[in-house]
């Protein structure tokens, strides 16, 4: 006599769903972006320069309420693709929101912050990915 697993699903359970791996995570995030109307929006691959990551999403927001609601959409759409959000950062100020999906950081900037920081010239050997239109 087997013994039954509890490998399959009962009816009506929700399966969770595989996360996407790598570039493609990064291009999830971007694309949670382009529909909160995110402007200026950049992807690095930072793998072959870094330790902590390997891919930036870069892009801004005309003001607080605008880059906590793109920051929010990322956020939702790694949860639903089953990506684990592992820290968020300043969300409340709302001029600078980081969201640390493991191999890819999101940055979400006010307008003027972002060109203070200017992560984009700290990166510069970084290659920028094209996001492709859907």
């Amino acid at each position: 006599m087997s013994a039954k697993t509890n490998d399959s699903k009962k009816d009506g359970e929700k399966k969770k769903p595989t996360p996407p791996a790598g570039v493609d995570r990064a291009l999830l995030c971007a694309r949670a972006t382009q529909e909160k109307k995110a402007e200026d929006l950049v992807v690095l691959n930072i793998g072959e320069l870094s330790g902590f990551a390997d891919y930036f999403v870069i892009c801004s927001g005309v003001g607080e309420l605008h880059v906590r609601a793109i920051a929010g959409n990322v956020y939702r759409k790694c949860r639903e693709a089953g990506v684990r959000v592992i820290g968020e950062e300043g969300k409340q100020e709302g001029n600078w929101v980081v969201l640390d999906c493991g191999d890819v950081v999101i940055h979400v900037f006010e307008q003027s912050i972002r060109g203070f920081y200017d992560l984009e010239r700290l990166w510069i050997h970084a290659d920028e990915i094209e996001v492709p239109e859907e």
